[in-house]
């Protein structure tokens, strides 16, 4: 399941085709900092409710620990709640399945510490952090197979056209009421570089050095 343009998603099925067999499911639209996540969300969880042969019972809801949407990692947990998941993982660094269909979930915490949690089964939303997962080798033939259902997939992917704000929660849910997020000024940060290399300094004296820096 992904939410991006058609034309980029294309570029980066390419490689991904080639790496395991799977079906996508797209949705065509812009991708970048200014979305709301809330709207993401629920375009996201409105495609996955399509899929007529999901069984919620078995479903395993995977993304990444960072959303899109300027990093605040919030898609995932919105998308799982819209699906009435209940058991979410955020920075997940290991997922191990017994052969009992039960799984244990490595999860970074607060304080550089990882926290374990046992679980029945699925339901459940898993957000990736780096982790050690290995990737598949290339295989081309995989990749020719995934092409054939890709393209299509593409070409019937749904049109996202919802500006900031717009699909989000009641007001009595979400700090926004829906439509009235926007975005006054955007730059990009200016560039700033001051240098300057010293010999023999004691560490007590750069240390003083660099806050009276920030203080500054």
């Amino acid at each position: 399941m992904s939410l991006a343009p058609k034309a980029k998603l294309q570029q980066v099925m390419m490689s991904v085709a080639q790496k395991a067999a799977f079906e996508l499911v797209a949705v065509d639209g812009p991708a970048s900092g200014f979305l709301d996540s809330t709207a993401v969300a629920e375009a996201l969880a409105g495609a996955i409710e399509g899929i007529t042969t999901l069984d919620r019972g078995r479903l395993l809801l995977f993304g990444g620990w960072e959303s899109a949407s300027r990093c605040s990692g919030t898609t995932l947990a919105l998308v799982a709640d819209r699906l009435g998941i209940v058991d979410f993982f955020l920075g997940v660094d290991r997922l191990t399945v017994s052969g009992e269909g039960t799984f244990e979930v490595l999860e970074r915490i607060e304080g550089g510490r990882h926290q374990v949690s046992r679980c029945e089964g699925p339901p459940a939303a898993i957000g990736w952090a780096t982790g050690s997962r290995p990737e598949p080798p290339n295989s081309p033939q995989v990749g020719m197979a995934n092409m054939r259902t890709i393209v299509p997939a593409l070409q019937r992917a749904r049109a996202f056209t919802a500006s900031p704000g717009a699909g989000a929660a009641p007001p009595a849910a979400s700090a926004a009421p829906p439509g009235t997020l926007a975005f006054s000024r955007v730059a990009v940060p200016a560039q700033r570089r001051e240098t300057r290399v010293a010999k023999d300094m004691a560490p007590a004296e750069i240390a003083r050095e660099l806050v009276d820096w920030i203080r500054e």
